[in-house]
Parts: C-alpha cells; structure tokens; sequence
C-alpha cells in the first residue's frame, strides 16, 4: 500500500501541516457527489416516511429496507468488485454513512452491518470465507452482527473474555460456550462476527445463527435507537466449523481493534449526517413557529443557536473527512483479494487510530450539542414524541457509549501519542525538550502575521499544537511511567488534542476555499472558522491550567502558567456578529449551508 508523503498518525502535532495531505468536502469526485445525493434520497423517501413502523422494529420492513439498500449498494461499498460489491474508497463509504446519519435507529442497524459485521470478513477473511459470506452481506439479503461485549467485561473487552471455544477432537469444528451482550442487530442477524479464546487466545470466528447452539435473547428495552434490534448471542455448545475460524488463531484482538478503529470514524461520520438532519427540520421549525408576532428565528437567542450548530457541524465535517482522505491514502494500492491485504490494511487503519478517536468523541458530543438545542428550540414540543427533535435527542446518547466510550478513547488518544513516542516512532519527546528550552525566550508581541484571510487563525492552531506539546512535555517530565495513573491531566491532554485537530482542520480547508473561490465566495468558511476558535482557544488555556496546576505549585507553577499564557494569547473577535451572519445564511439555505 502506498507510503509515500502520508503524514504519520499523530504527526500533525509537530508543525505545519501540507494542506494537499488534508482532504476536505470540497474535492469530493462526481462520483461521490453522486453517491451522496442517492443515499440521502433513499433515506429520504424509503426510510424517513416509515420511521414510526421502524420504531416498533417491524422485521420484516427493516429486512425489506436493508435489501433495498443493498440492490442500490448502499452495503458494498467496502466490499471488493470480485465479492458482488463496488470496492469504493473510504470517502465514498464515509459519504453513505454520513447520510444514513439522518436515519435514526436504521443508521444504526446500516453501520454495524457494514461495518463491524462485514469488514473483519472484508480484511481477515480468507478466499473462501469471503466467497461464501460477502455476496449477501453486500446485497442486504443476509444482515450482520458483531459479538464482542460480554457482561462483566466492560471496557476491557479482550483481557474480560470468558467465552470459550474448544476444538473437537475430529478436528472439524470448534465448540463455542459464552454470551455476548448488547448485540446491534442481534434478532435480526443471519452472520455473527464472535469472539472467543482457545486455550486462552483471543480469536474470531463467523458464526451463522443456525448453527447448533446458536441463539439470541429477548429485545433489549433502550433509551433511544428503539428501531434497532439489540439481544444478547447465547453460544451454548455452539458447533461452529473449524474453516469459520476467521484470520488466525490469537488474532482477534488485532481484528476487533483495527474493525473499532474504523468504527470510530464511521461513527463520526454519522453523527455529522444526524448533526445536518436536526440543523435542517430545526431551522424549518424555527422560521414557521410564531411568538410575539413574529417567527422566533428572528430572535438573537436562537439565531445564536442555529449558527453555533452550523459551525461545531462545519468543525466535525472537516475533521471527519481530514481523517478519512489519510486513511484512503495509507491504503491506497492495496489488493483485496491479496492473502496479505489485511495485515497490510490493519497496518494503515492502526497508523491513524489516535485521528479515529478524535472523530468519534467529536463526533457524539457536538451531535449531542446539536439534539439538546433542537429540542431547546422546538420548547414544549421537542419534549413531545410526534416531534423529530425528542427522538433525535434520545437517539443521541448512545454514540459517546458506542465503538468505546468517549472515555476510554480520550485515554486512547494520549496514550497512543506517547506510546509512539517511547518507542521513537513520533519525535514528540525531542519536539517537547526544544519547546521547553525555547518557551521562555517566545514572545508573542514579536510575531508578525502576514495581511490575509485567516493568519491569526492559522497561528493560533501552530500554537495550540505547541500548548498540546507543552503540556504534555511537562507531565511527562513530573509523573514518567506513573503518568498513566493521572487520567484527569491525560484526559484534558485528549481534549487538547482533538480541538488542535480539529482547528487546524478548519483552518485548512478554509484556506484551501479561499484559495479555490476567492475571499468573497469563502466568506461561510472564514466565518466559521473564526466562530469555531474564538470559542476553542480559551477552553484550551483552561485545560492547559487545570493540568499544570496538578503538576506544581508555587513560583515552579506560575512559571509554568506564563509558557501557556505565551503560546496561547489571543485577542477575541467580534464573535456575536460572525454568528449573526452565519444564522441569516441557515436560515436562507434551511439549513446546513454548504454543500
């Protein structure tokens, strides 16, 4: 697969980025401007108009939805041509997802097949498995699951396994004893991707439902994503063949990592499509709801509202695809039907997996942002079940519990980063050593930015990369190995991370616009730029200081506090009216407004 000039996961920390290593909406091909628009017609017209039947779970609707989906190939994507799919890039399917985001609980029943259901066959699976597997997967007349929580396991879904699988001793077949829980798709699944140890190491296996011993649980009563079947998976001396041992024996921590990995992105994918969906019947509402004599979208406080969902959505968009162009580009050349393309794959999707996080928490916590102020502008109503907005928040929850919690891959984030660095992959110790000896010789009144578009902007993200470093640097130094025991400093330290990805994104691609549309037509870009980092940069000092002032005390302190003050001063802008303009330009569009 390609290697060459793709940036190192995690190495956007260490200076400037080469904006043609960022892929951003803008440069979408026709093709997948084309798949866009037909997916979000299909959700539109097939699955919008019967979203109350899908809420009762009718099977049979739902297994009719998801066929259609797979007529259209609305499944495939990611399966290779030579297994009945279209072998798209990563942008394609990251487009398919974005826009089933609007579909409720059927977006949840249309990632987990696509994703965590079929693509450990898509990576792992050898010629055979993928001949007799993928074809249906693709087409949508069989529907996958993934089984890999188990109670008691948590979090720690590998070393907490207690499901056992014992070979037979004809050799024929493996014999699979345990229960896995919280199981998307689990009553409607004909294909389970299962985990099991034999003899104590962590494998996978495909498992098909009529298999003897095989069998699912009651419906679990959920909070939101009530149309989407969730059971447990009893295995209960499950006779699975032994050819359904999938990848490799041991393997299947690299399996259910690297599938996680791009679950992560693909979650934040969706999340961006559910951000657009409530933006969009949210603006509608508010211009045709009345107080006081005139439509409430004429109101400041909800104009406010309407614009800061319009950026944090214009913020993910650009992270979410950021990451997804590196992606396509680390696998760029790889040959599916390969019997090394999936240690090839897993090499590329791991080489990202702290930008995956990224996109994950992002993604769930500004869709969470984005539901709570819908139904806070609907008022009353967002609290009644026949409005989209009361679903919609509902629905929302689950995705900072989903594909790990939002604290476990906050915790993945630093970790990744400084494990890379212990082992010399990532040069961020060397980085932070000459940042500390330069901090206090940094002066920021001495910094001339360049008369244009966006150069204090494009400033501020280098030097939030610095503060990520900064602070880092010194954790590192006060607790060594014993930093890992600090969770509160290192979950700021992912904080920090995110935003300085995800400002940095921002930056880029509106520069990038500036430089395809002119400064005029770029205007919404800019703007939200400037909204976005005005508002993320003092939350960056907050967390800089919180961290630091675990670390030390005293003068010791204080001379750390002046570094973060250097690298992180910042005159504000007139933020109120950027938003302003933004919100008149929601309201025009009904909507999202670009694109």
């Amino acid at each position: 697969m390609a290697d060459n000039n793709i940036p190192q996961g995690g190495g956007f920390l260490l200076g400037p980025t080469d904006p043609t290593a960022c892929f951003t909406p803008e440069e979408f091909s026709d093709e997948h401007k084309m798949i866009l628009q037909t997916t979000l017609d299909f959700v539109a017209n097939e699955i919008l108009p019967n979203w109350e039947a899908i809420e009762e779970k009718d099977h049979d609707l739902v297994k009719k939805l998801m066929a259609a989906a797979g007529e259209l190939g609305l499944l495939g994507s990611d399966v290779p041509e030579e297994y009945g799919g279209l072998g798209l890039d990563k942008i394609a399917t990251c487009c398919i997802t974005e826009a089933f985001g609007g579909a409720g609980s059927l977006a949840v029943a249309q990632g987990a097949h696509t994703g965590i259901g079929t693509l450990p066959i898509v990576y792992y699976g050898n010629a055979a498995q993928k001949e007799k597997y993928l074809p249906d997967l693709a087409m949508g007349t069989k529907i996958a699951a993934y089984g890999l929580t188990e109670a008691g396991a948590g979090s720690d879904a590998v070393g907490g396994a207690r499901a056992k699988a014992v070979l037979s001793e004809d050799g024929s077949h493996y014999i699979l004893n345990g229960e896995k829980m919280f199981i998307t798709n689990g009553g409607w699944a004909e294909t389970f991707i299962v985990f099991a140890k034999i003899d104590g190491a962590f494998s996978a296996f495909i498992v098909e439902r009529d298999f003897p011993g095989v069998s699912t649980g009651a419906e679990e009563k959920k909070l939101g994503i009530k149309g989407s079947s969730t059971t447990t998976v009893i295995l209960e001396d499950a006779q699975v063949p032994a050819e359904n041992l999938l990848y490799e024996i041991g393997k299947g921590g690299t399996i259910a990592m690297n599938v996680l990995n791009i679950g992560r992105y693909k979650l934040g994918a969706a999340t961006l499509g559910g951000c657009k969906s409530i933006l969009e019947f949210t603006t509608r509402y508010a211009k045709d709801r009345a107080q006081f004599g005139q439509s409430i979208v004429e109101f400041g406080a909800i104009k406010e509202k309407l614009a800061k969902m319009a950026v944090k959505s214009f913020a993910l968009e650009s992270a979410i695809y950021r990451t997804v162009g590196l992606i396509d580009a680390a696998m760029e050349g790889g040959d599916p039907t390969s019997d090394d393309y999936g240690e090839k794959a897993s090499a590329a999707i791991r080489e990202f997996a702290v930008e995956c996080s990224i996109d994950k928490v992002l993604g769930s916590e500004v869709l969470d942002y984005v539901a709570d102020e819908s139904v806070q502008i609907f008022g009353g109503y967002g609290y009644i079940a026949e409005y989209p907005a009361e679903r919609c928040y509902r629905d929302a929850r689950i995705n900072r519990i989903f594909e790990g919690t939002n604290e476990i891959n906050r915790m993945t984030i630093p970790g990744e980063l400084l494990k890379r660095a212990m082992k010399g992959k990532l040069p961020l110790m060397d980085a932070g050593l000459k940042l500390l000896g330069e901090i206090m010789e940094y002066s920021p009144m001495m910094v001339e930015l360049p008369d244009e578009p966006l150069a204090l902007q494009e400033h501020m993200a280098e030097m939030s990369k610095k503060a990520v470093i900064y602070v880092a640097g010194l954790a590192a130094q006060t607790y060594m190995e014993k930093l890992i025991n600090e969770q509160e400093i290192l979950l700021r330290l992912a904080d920090m991370v995110i935003e300085a990805f995800t400002m940095e994104s921002c930056v880029i691609r509106a520069k990038k616009a500036i430089a395809e549309l002119g400064e005029e037509k770029a205007a919404p870009y800019i703007q939200m730029t400037q909204i976005y980092m005005d508002e993320m940069l003092p939350q960056m000092v907050v967390w800089a200081n919180e961290s630091l002032s675990v670390m030390s005390e005293g003068d010791e302190l204080r001379t750390m506090l002046i570094g973060v003050r250097k690298l992180l001063k910042y005159q504000p802008i007139n933020a109120i009216g950027l938003k302003r303009a933004i919100a008149d330009r929601v309201i025009e569009k009904n909507g999202y407004i670009l694109g």
